[in-house]
């Protein structure tokens, strides 16, 4: 194999091989009404689109409702998008909540959810267009496949395994690793006999970038930002600035791997 293409290849799920936004609206909104018991159980027509395009400043899945609450107070999508990290402590000192708390009425309402209607749960989530194919055709070009996700595993699986697409458990590194991405990278590489190993991985979070960046050990791994997934236009240029990472589109993703520079 060249060194235009990988030996190895790391996706991230959510925001690059699955668009999640849908069920996080959904789940998010469920925790709001929760925690806050609105007036009316029914959102606003435009808070759905807002949320949507405000995603990329979450980082961690109990600010989603943070993340409605601050809608719902009238805050701009402006300021959302340049002061988040300071909106966010203010919610929780204001209303006296815990980000742990929220978590926990999340994680659980999701669990619930899915207890009970595991296939309309399922249905929430949009492959994006060519993904699914450039998976196919990466495994039968005999290039590992491994999916480096926040995502619990098993719905990772049942998720990829509605598009035909079958891989062992073993290929999955979900939620319930427990360990940072950079970490499991490192295990990936170390696993391979072969210290010619090319790996890359694809991720739509600038900060999970340049985390492995950071890492002296795999300044041999091909970072890449897939522009179509929750990152910002600062973000996107951010990366452009930076000579290790670089910036992949959806219409270059599908392409051969000699495209994606």
């Amino acid at each position: 194999m060249t060194v235009s293409s990988p030996t190895i290849l790391a996706l991230d799920f959510d925001g690059v091989i699955c668009d999640g936004l849908i069920e996080y609206f959904e789940v998010a909104w469920r925790t709001y009404c929760e925690i806050w018991s609105p007036a009316n159980d029914t959102p606003p027509d435009d808070l759905a689109l807002r949320f949507y395009r405000l995603r990329p400043v979450i980082e961690t899945g109990w600010e989603m409702p943070i993340l409605i609450k601050a809608l719902m107070n009238g805050i701009s999508d402006e300021k959302i998008l340049h002061e988040w990290v300071t909106i966010t402590p203010q919610i929780l000192l204001d209303d006296k909540l815990q980000a742990k708390e929220i978590g926990a009425k999340l994680d659980n309402l999701r669990d619930e959810w899915i207890a009970t209607d595991l296939d309309g749960w399922l249905s929430l989530h949009r492959f994006y267009p060519g993904v699914v194919e450039k998976i196919k055709l990466t495994v039968a070009d005999g290039v590992k496949l491994y999916i480096v996700t926040t995502k619990e595993g098993r719905f990772v699986q049942q998720l990829l395994q509605k598009e035909g697409v079958t891989l062992p458990a073993s290929a999955i590194f979900g939620k319930e690793v427990k360990r940072p991405k950079y970490e499991i990278l490192r295990e990936l590489k170390q696993s391979e006999l072969d210290k010619s190993v090319s790996l890359w991985f694809v991720e739509d979070r600038l900060k999970t970038l340049q985390l492995v960046q950071q890492q002296t050990d795999l300044e041999d791994v091909k970072l890449i930002l897939a522009d179509w997934g929750y990152n910002t236009q600062a973000e996107r240029e951010s990366a452009q600035q930076n000579s290790r990472i670089h910036l992949l589109s959806l219409s270059q993703f599908a392409k051969d791997f000699s495209a994606w520079g």
